[in-house]
């Protein structure tokens, strides 16, 4: 199919041509156009929608006998619109439909294009919705029966791409994993870099066997620890909790995650730290024992949410640098 006919299917869908665009670029714009006017591209048994939408009934064809027994019919140059049972209804420039029989002895053929198919031999399988075509046709009683079927590989790809979604779906992965990546780095980097920081202090809130809930000692000893960590230049938060060996891996890294949450938000809530002075939090289930955990005391003491006072190396030491300064 020539560049000239292919804009003349374009002017067919005159609300979304563009002048503007010529060449190779137009022939892509009149695939596109072409299946969005479309139904899917589905497989031949399946039921499918004409051009207007609506779902066409399997139909399939009378076998046609032998080429040589049937009379010449006219070339049919346009897109395929519509697919239904062993039939394809074609869509010439002028917008009219001509419905087509697709048979096993039709050859199928592409040439060029970025597949590198040179003229190879294809299946019905690859007549999808939206692709230019030129048909030979033979005339019997059932109607028109192509002889042979031509396209372009370049525009058998993109027909391809739009039928499947490709683009769409590959796209909106690549997107969703590109934010997740950069979503666990983060995490790992505000986690994984501790030792970049200096730990200044440390205050560590328990817990009762099995609960996340913060006692009144563990409230109060939190705003404390928070309003000694306000008084340090610079000073960053990161909370992290844990369990003791009672239960199962699984119960105890959840519920070490609820109890580092609960103190974070009652740092954030009650005691006013600010959000942005804290590291991601995070729970270490029963990882980390400060004592032994075959006793009801080491177990006792293990059931903690540390919260440790941090500042950066890169910034740690120049505060009091500035303060020495000053005095001189």
């Amino acid at each position: 199919m020539n560049i000239s006919n292919i804009a003349k299917i374009g002017r067919a869908v005159p609300e979304v041509a563009d002048a503007n665009l010529s060449g190779t670029s137009k022939a892509v714009r009149t695939l596109v156009l072409a299946a969005m006017m479309a139904a899917p591209a589905v497989g031949a048994a399946a039921q499918e929608q004409g051009v207007d939408g609506n779902v066409l009934t399997t139909v399939y064809a009378p076998e046609p006998p032998a080429f040589e027994e049937l009379a010449q019919g006219p070339d049919v140059e346009g897109f395929i619109s519509a697919r239904q049972g062993n039939r394809i209804q074609v869509t010439d420039p002028s917008g009219q439909v001509t419905t087509i029989t697709v048979t096993d002895r039709t050859s199928i053929k592409a040439r060029g294009g970025f597949l590198g198919l040179g003229r190879e031999t294809l299946t019905a399988a690859s007549l999808f919705n939206g692709l230019p075509v030129e048909v030979a046709t033979r005339s019997w009683d059932g109607g028109l029966v192509a002889e042979d079927v031509r396209f372009s590989g370049e525009d058998l790809e993109t027909a391809q791409m739009i039928a499947s979604g490709t683009d769409q779906r590959f796209t909106s992965a690549e997107t969703a994993i590109e934010e997740n990546a950069i979503a666990t780095e983060e995490l790992r980097g505000r986690f994984g870099d501790i030792d970049q920081y200096n730990v200044k202090s440390t205050t560590n809130v328990y817990f009762d066997s099995g609960r996340s809930t913060l006692s009144a000692q563990a409230r109060t000893e939190l705003c404390d620890a928070a309003a000694q960590a306000d008084q340090t230049d610079n000073a960053l938060l990161l909370v992290v909790g844990y369990t003791d060996s009672d239960g199962s891996q699984e119960l105890n890294q959840a519920l070490s995650e609820k109890r580092a949450g609960n103190v974070v938000n009652f740092l954030q809530q009650q005691c006013g730290w600010a959000p942005y002075r804290m590291l991601t939090p995070t729970g270490m289930s029963e990882s980390n024992p400060v004592a032994d955990n075959t006793t009801a005391f080491g177990k006792q003491q293990n059931r903690r949410v540390a919260v440790n006072v941090l500042v950066s190396k890169s910034v740690d030491g120049f505060a009091d640098d500035d303060r020495r300064t000053a005095r001189r």
